[in-house]
Protein backbone atom coordinates (compact mmCIF):
# COMPACT_ATOMS: atom_id res chain seq x y z
CA UNK A 1 0.00 0.00 0.00
CA UNK A 2 1.30 3.48 -0.69
CA UNK A 3 1.53 6.25 1.42
CA UNK A 4 -1.16 9.15 1.18
CA UNK A 5 0.20 12.48 1.03
CA UNK A 6 -2.65 14.73 2.25
CA UNK A 7 -2.45 17.97 0.23
CA UNK A 8 -2.54 21.60 1.61
CA UNK A 9 -4.76 24.09 0.63
CA UNK A 10 -3.76 27.16 -1.19
CA UNK A 11 -2.76 29.88 0.72
CA UNK A 12 -5.95 32.72 0.46
CA UNK A 13 -4.89 35.85 -0.89
CA UNK A 14 -6.00 39.19 0.90
CA UNK A 15 -8.48 41.52 -2.06
CA UNK A 16 -9.60 44.99 -1.79
CA UNK A 17 -12.93 45.01 -1.55
CA UNK A 18 -14.26 46.17 -4.91
CA UNK A 19 -15.00 50.21 -4.85
CA UNK A 20 -17.98 51.55 -6.12
CA UNK A 21 -18.16 52.90 -9.27
CA UNK A 22 -19.49 56.54 -8.57
CA UNK A 23 -17.23 57.41 -6.21
CA UNK A 24 -13.64 55.89 -8.48
CA UNK A 25 -13.03 59.27 -10.39
CA UNK A 26 -14.82 61.70 -8.37
CA UNK A 27 -12.75 65.08 -7.45
CA UNK A 28 -12.50 65.92 -4.19
CA UNK A 29 -15.50 69.03 -3.77
CA UNK A 30 -13.57 72.22 -3.32
CA UNK A 31 -12.78 73.82 0.36
CA UNK A 32 -15.95 75.87 1.56
CA UNK A 33 -14.59 79.22 2.93
CA UNK A 34 -16.71 82.21 2.21
CA UNK A 35 -19.86 82.79 0.57
CA UNK A 36 -20.65 80.68 -2.94
CA UNK A 37 -23.04 79.19 -5.27
CA UNK A 38 -23.31 76.24 -7.76
CA UNK A 39 -24.76 75.18 -10.77
CA UNK A 40 -25.67 71.49 -11.84
CA UNK A 41 -26.10 70.05 -15.06
CA UNK A 42 -26.12 73.25 -17.35
CA UNK A 43 -26.71 72.01 -20.70
CA UNK A 44 -23.93 73.63 -22.42
CA UNK A 45 -20.73 72.33 -23.64
CA UNK A 46 -17.90 73.05 -20.41
CA UNK A 47 -15.40 74.18 -22.74
CA UNK A 48 -17.86 76.72 -23.97
CA UNK A 49 -18.93 77.81 -20.62
CA UNK A 50 -14.76 78.09 -19.66
CA UNK A 51 -14.35 80.76 -22.45
CA UNK A 52 -16.68 83.58 -20.50
CA UNK A 53 -15.63 82.34 -17.14
CA UNK A 54 -12.00 82.99 -18.09
CA UNK A 55 -13.16 86.75 -19.04
CA UNK A 56 -14.97 87.53 -15.54
CA UNK A 57 -12.64 85.73 -13.04
CA UNK A 58 -10.56 87.43 -10.20
CA UNK A 59 -12.87 90.96 -11.05
CA UNK A 60 -15.11 92.09 -8.46
CA UNK A 61 -18.84 91.62 -8.74
CA UNK A 62 -20.01 94.50 -10.10
CA UNK A 63 -17.57 94.78 -12.91
CA UNK A 64 -18.16 90.96 -14.04
CA UNK A 65 -22.25 91.33 -13.96
CA UNK A 66 -21.78 94.86 -16.04
CA UNK A 67 -19.15 92.14 -18.12
CA UNK A 68 -21.51 89.65 -18.58
CA UNK A 69 -24.41 91.61 -19.39
CA UNK A 70 -23.15 92.51 -22.88
CA UNK A 71 -21.00 89.09 -24.02
CA UNK A 72 -23.15 87.31 -26.81
CA UNK A 73 -22.63 84.03 -25.71
CA UNK A 74 -25.07 81.50 -24.13
CA UNK A 75 -22.58 80.92 -21.10
CA UNK A 76 -23.13 84.26 -19.94
CA UNK A 77 -26.73 84.70 -18.97
CA UNK A 78 -26.88 81.48 -16.74
CA UNK A 79 -23.11 82.39 -14.99
CA UNK A 80 -24.70 85.78 -13.84
CA UNK A 81 -27.31 84.48 -12.81
CA UNK A 82 -25.23 81.76 -10.37
CA UNK A 83 -23.10 85.11 -9.32
CA UNK A 84 -26.42 87.35 -8.40
CA UNK A 85 -27.32 84.28 -6.30
CA UNK A 86 -23.41 84.05 -4.89
CA UNK A 87 -23.88 87.84 -4.17
CA UNK A 88 -27.40 86.84 -2.30
CA UNK A 89 -26.11 84.05 -0.22
CA UNK A 90 -23.26 86.58 0.96
CA UNK A 91 -25.88 89.18 1.93
CA UNK A 92 -28.32 86.28 3.71
CA UNK A 93 -26.06 83.69 5.57
CA UNK A 94 -22.71 85.81 5.60
CA UNK A 95 -24.09 88.40 8.33
CA UNK A 96 -21.97 92.09 7.45
CA UNK A 97 -20.85 91.72 3.94
CA UNK A 98 -19.58 94.53 2.10
CA UNK A 99 -21.41 93.45 -1.18
CA UNK A 100 -19.19 96.05 -2.74
CA UNK A 101 -15.94 94.67 -1.79
CA UNK A 102 -16.79 91.38 -3.07
CA UNK A 103 -14.45 89.22 -5.85
CA UNK A 104 -15.07 86.60 -7.59
CA UNK A 105 -12.67 84.03 -5.62
CA UNK A 106 -12.83 81.07 -7.62
CA UNK A 107 -14.75 80.16 -10.64
CA UNK A 108 -14.39 76.68 -11.83
CA UNK A 109 -16.71 74.71 -14.44
CA UNK A 110 -16.41 70.80 -14.48
CA UNK A 111 -17.94 68.51 -17.07
CA UNK A 112 -21.22 66.88 -15.79
CA UNK A 113 -22.69 64.03 -17.34
CA UNK A 114 -23.02 63.51 -20.95
CA UNK A 115 -26.56 62.59 -22.85
CA UNK A 116 -25.85 60.54 -25.42
CA UNK A 117 -28.39 60.07 -28.49
CA UNK A 118 -27.79 58.43 -31.70
CA UNK A 119 -28.29 59.96 -34.78
CA UNK A 120 -29.30 57.70 -38.10
CA UNK A 121 -26.47 57.56 -40.97
CA UNK A 122 -25.87 56.24 -44.34
CA UNK A 123 -26.44 52.23 -44.45
CA UNK A 124 -28.33 51.76 -41.62
CA UNK A 125 -25.29 53.12 -39.52
CA UNK A 126 -25.51 54.82 -36.17
CA UNK A 127 -23.42 58.17 -34.68
CA UNK A 128 -23.41 58.64 -31.48
CA UNK A 129 -24.11 62.14 -30.29
CA UNK A 130 -23.25 63.47 -26.73
CA UNK A 131 -24.69 66.47 -25.79
CA UNK A 132 -22.72 67.61 -22.72
CA UNK A 133 -23.34 69.17 -19.33
CA UNK A 134 -21.51 71.69 -16.95
CA UNK A 135 -21.12 71.94 -13.44
CA UNK A 136 -20.35 75.55 -12.22
CA UNK A 137 -19.12 76.46 -8.29
CA UNK A 138 -18.08 80.29 -7.83
CA UNK A 139 -16.84 81.51 -4.40
CA UNK A 140 -16.75 85.17 -3.40
CA UNK A 141 -14.46 86.92 -1.25
CA UNK A 142 -13.30 90.21 -0.11
CA UNK A 143 -11.00 92.33 -2.46
CA UNK A 144 -8.21 92.34 0.56
CA UNK A 145 -7.96 88.79 0.99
Amino acid sequence: MAETETKKPAPRVKRKPPTPRSRKNRPAPPPVAGPHASLKFLRLAPRKVRLVADTVRGLPVGDALAALKFRPQAAAKPLAKLLRSAVANAENKGGKVDVDALVIKTLTVDQGPKMRRFMPRAMGRAYRIEKKTSHVYVELGTAGR
